[in-house]
C-alpha cells in the first residue's frame, strides 16, 4: 500500500475485531485507559465488524486474522479495495500465525501485534499497542501502485567486495516489513553483510526471514547467537530477543540474548546499533528507516560519531517518520532518502 499523513483532531476511534469476548473486553479495558485513545465498538466477525465501520466511522481497526465466517485476510482485502483505514494485525504466537500476519501486513495492514501470552504480558501489549494505535491514526491508506523496476537488485564491484569487514546495520518498526523487502532486494548477492532489527513479535522474525530469502539474492535467516557476518548474508534479530555485533579477531558474529526492553521494544534498535559502533566503528554503515518512537537515533548518532556513514528514509515514503525523524533531529544523519534509492546510495557510500 501507499501511505500519506493525515491530521488527526480528535481521540483516535477505534474499532476492535476479534472472535474472542474475552480478548475484546481485555482490549477494551487497557485501551480505554490510553489519553487520546476512544473504543467505539467492538465486532466478533467481520460481518459484523463492516456494518460498525459504516456506522461508527474507526480511524484504526485491530483485526484478528483467525476468525469464523470470513477469515480476517479476505476481510482485509476487502477493506482494502471499497474502504481502506489503518488496521493493526492482532496474531497468535503460531508459525501459521506468523505466516497469516505477514500477508497481511503485504496486503496492507500497517502493522502488527500478538496476543498476551505467558512471555508477553497484557500490560506490555496494552503500552505496545496503543502506542502502535496512536503512530498509525494519522495514516491515510491508499491503494498500492505497481511500480516498475522498483527491485532489481544492484551491481556491486569486485573491488568493493573485497574491501572487506564492511557491514550494514539496519532498523525499522512500523510500516518495516515492506521498507525492508524494498531495500534488500535490491542488494547483490555479494553486498556486506546486513544486521536487520524489525519491532516484530517473537515466532514472526522467523517467517519474515523465510519470506524474504525466497525473494532476495542475499542469503536471509533468523539470527541465532553466534552466527557470523559475511558478505552476502543477512541475520534478522529474533523477535523477544536483543541482537548485539560482537568482535574476535578479524570476525564479526552477534549475539543474541534476553534483556530489559528498550523503547518498549524487544528486539531494539539502539541496541544493535550502540553494538555496531562500538566494535565496527568506521567500518559500518547504518540505516533507520519508518517506524514510530524514537528506538535507533540515539545508537545511530554513536555510530556516526564513530566514523560510520548514516542514512535515513526520508518522510514521503515513510509509513510513519517517527524513528527517522528523531534520528536526524540529534544530528545522527548523513543523508536523508527516499526508499527506493536507499540501497544505491549506501552501496555507493562504502565505495567512496
Amino acid at each position: 500500500m501507499n501511505w500519506q499523513i493525515s491530521e488527526m483532531a480528535q481521540n483516535i476511534r477505534v474499532l476492535i475485531v476479534d472472535d474472542s469476548a474475552v480478548v475484546r473486553k481485555v482490549f477494551s479495558e487497557e485501551l480505554s485507559r490510553e489519553k487520546g485513545i476512544e473504543i467505539v465498538g467492538t465486532a466478533p466477525d467481520p460481518y459484523v465488524a463492516r456494518d460498525k465501520i459504516v456506522r461508527l466511522k474507526p480511524d484504526v481497526i485491530t483485526l484478528d486474522i483467525e476468525m469464523p465466517r470470513m477469515d480476517g485476510l479476505t476481510f482485509l482485502k476487502k477493506l482494502m479495495k471499497y474502504y481502506p483505514l489503518p488496521v493493526i494485525i492482532v496474531s497468535s504466537l503460531t508459525q501459521q500465525g506468523s505466516k497469516l500476519a505477514l500477508e497481511a501486513l503485504s496486503i496492507g495492514a500497517v502493522d502488527v501485534i500478538s496476543k498476551p501470552n505467558a512471555s508477553y504480558s497484557v500490560g506490555d501489549m496494552s503500552i505496545q499497542l496503543a502506542d502502535k494505535i496512536r503512530a498509525v491514526a494519522r495514516v491515510k491508506v491508499q491503494i498500492k501502485r505497481t511500480d516498475v523496476d522498483t527491485d532489481k537488485p544492484v551491481k556491486l564491484s569486485r573491488a568493493l567486495v573485497e574491501t572487506t569487514n564492511k557491514l550494514f546495520a539496519i532498523g525499522a518498526s512500523t510500516g518495516g516489513t515492506e521498507a525492508l523487502k524494498t531495500v534488500l532486494m535490491k542488494m547483490p548477492s555479494n553486498s556486506p553483510g546486513i544486521l536487520v532489527v524489525q519491532h516484530m513479535p517473537q515466532n514472526f522474525t522467523a517467517s519474515f526471514a523465510e519470506r524474504l530469502n525466497s525473494l532476495c539474492e542475499v542469503r536471509v535467516k533468523e539470527a541465532a547467537d553466534g552466527d557470523s557476518i559475511s558478505n552476502g548474508n543477512v541475520l534478522i534479530a529474533p523477535g523477544n530477543y536483543h541482537m548485539l555485533l560482537r568482535r574476535n579477531g578479524s570476525r564479526y558474529y552477534v549475539q543474541v540474548k534476553q534483556g530489559p526492553l528498550v523503547h518498549h521494544q524487544r528486539p531494539s534498535v539502539d541496541v544493535l546499533f550502540q553494538s555496531v559502533a562500538e566494535y565496527a566503528g568506521a567500518n559500518a554503515l547504518g540505516i533507520i528507516l519508518t517506524g514510530m518512537g524514537a528506538d535507533g537515533a540515539d545508537g545511530l548518532l554513536k555510530m556516526r560519531e564513530n566514523g560510520a556513514f548514516t542514512i535515513a528514509q526520508d518522510e514521503k515514503s515513510c509509513v510513519v517518520f517517527g524513528m527517522p525523524k528523531e534520528a536526524i533531529k540529534r544530528g545522527a544523519v548523513e543523508k536523508v532518502v527516499p526508499l527506493q534509492d536507499i540501497t544505491q546510495t549506501a552501496l555507493n557510500m562504502i565505495g567512496q
